[in-house]
């Protein structure tokens, strides 16, 4: 079934529809076993290993490079569809896709030509950025050192989402003299060690734990010539948590129809023979499906933003930084909106059912863990200050969030 004839509007091209059927099947497969994967915690090893196989890690690429020419609005309306099958998965390979961003708005042409090749080939990328040791805000603990004439990373990550599945992680680092690094490190290179230790209660299976580099050997063409990040990198990374969180509501709207219409039991208080009837709770239903509504059409919107840096910064446009701010400030006004829609909706499904939908085998109460989860990344109170210094003053909003010792 199209995504409009499923009453979530039409995608963001003509060709929308050819390109997700492709891929519909795979997430099928991984919507059908995602409360069993919940319920005994086993990592989507399999599942994102379909999702390579069918050459959605390389959306973004173009045909001849071995990719579908995916625009940035249909990469999000697709990862809005992957969230509804399982929002594990899409935060897996957030850092993947903008590493993907890295490479192909880089000013280097050896390092875009021989990362668009390893993409291309099917390797993958996790996140090896944050840290939670005594580093300040906007430093860190994990060095690369010239030692014996080599390039050699010591150091410890955490949130490193995405690496226990990936080929290499994208590693933000310090040289001895404090510059900024940023290096993709070989996943299973001597001296590194990829523990999945993350204990959130949601998000659950998204291996964002521990990753420690022990004089691990770095081949310096793994070391970008440019350690700074793609103009919209900030607004990009919110907006693949954003498109998350509108496909769990998605998936949440569904599960909670389709519960109802399967419903037989009611209250001797309520105001129908079945609850498939009762127009309160039809009423509950619809709000769950229009916040979700919502969600995936406010994202879709902040991604036209996005693409509008990405012709401007290809183009050599002067205007390319004016449009960065601007796609900043459209993803932070989505922030605070999108997350009261989707926790109110993963909230309010409840009391479309009984006692019984609490009960583990439902898996109704993951949406709720897993929305709660996302969106407690880079907090939204934030975000809101930041949009009204906008309206006010015209100010940029922060190009840059790390998190440290003050």
């Amino acid at each position: 079934m199209s995504q409009t004839d499923a009453g979530w509007g039409a995608g963001p091209s003509g060709r929308y529809e050819e390109l997700a059927d492709r891929f519909r099947p795979v997430l099928a497969e991984i919507r059908a076993t995602a409360i069993e994967r919940d319920r005994s915690r086993r990592l989507p090893h399999a599942e994102i290993g379909w999702l390579r196989e069918a050459n959605f890690t390389t959306l973004r690429l173009a045909p001849a490079e071995g990719g579908h020419g995916a625009s940035l609005p249909e990469l999000f309306a697709l990862l809005v569809e992957l969230s509804a099958a399982d929002s594990n998965v899409t935060n897996a390979l957030r850092a993947h896709f903008g590493f993907t961003e890295d490479a192909l708005c880089s000013s280097s042409p050896e390092w875009r030509a021989a990362w668009i090749g390893r993409i291309g080939a099917g390797e993958t990328i996790g996140s090896g950025v944050s840290e939670t040791g005594p580093a300040k805000v906007g430093a860190f603990d994990t060095v690369v050192r010239r030692r014996d004439g080599a390039h050699v990373v010591d150091g410890r990550k955490f949130y490193t989402t995405g690496s226990l599945f990936a080929d290499y992680i994208h590693l933000s680092a310090e040289d001895e003299a404090g510059g900024p690094v940023t290096a993709a490190v070989p996943a299973r290179a001597p001296g590194v060690t990829i523990v999945d230790d993350w204990d959130g209660f949601g998000q659950a299976l998204t291996a964002s734990g521990t990753a420690t580099f022990e004089g691990v050997v770095l081949d310096p063409g793994l070391i970008k010539p440019d350690p700074a990040r793609f103009p919209y990198a900030m607004a990009f990374f919110q907006l693949v948590h954003l498109a998350t969180l509108a496909g769990v509501g998605r998936a949440a709207a569904d599960d909670v129809a389709r519960l109802v219409a399967e419903r037989t039991r009611v209250y001797s208080h309520g105001n129908a023979g079945r609850t498939a009837d009762d127009p309160q709770i039809q009423a509950v239903v619809g709000r769950v499906r229009a916040n979700a509504y919502a969600a995936g059409a406010i994202v879709l919107k902040a991604a036209e933003a996005l693409q509008r840096v990405y012709d401007a910064h290809r183009a050599g446009s002067p205007d390319a930084e004016r449009q960065a701010t601007l796609a900043d400030v459209e993803v932070n006004q989505a922030v605070g909106v999108v997350t009261d829609l989707i926790l109110t909706a993963t909230t309010c499904l409840f009391d479309a059912l009984g006692a019984s939908a609490v009960k583990v085998g439902t898996g109704l109460d993951r949406y709720w863990r897993n929305a709660r989860t996302i969106a407690s990344h880079n907090p939204r109170i934030y975000r809101d200050r930041s949009v009204g210094a906008f309206a006010i003053s015209g100010a940029a909003p922060p190009r840059q969030y790390r998190v440290g010792s003050a």
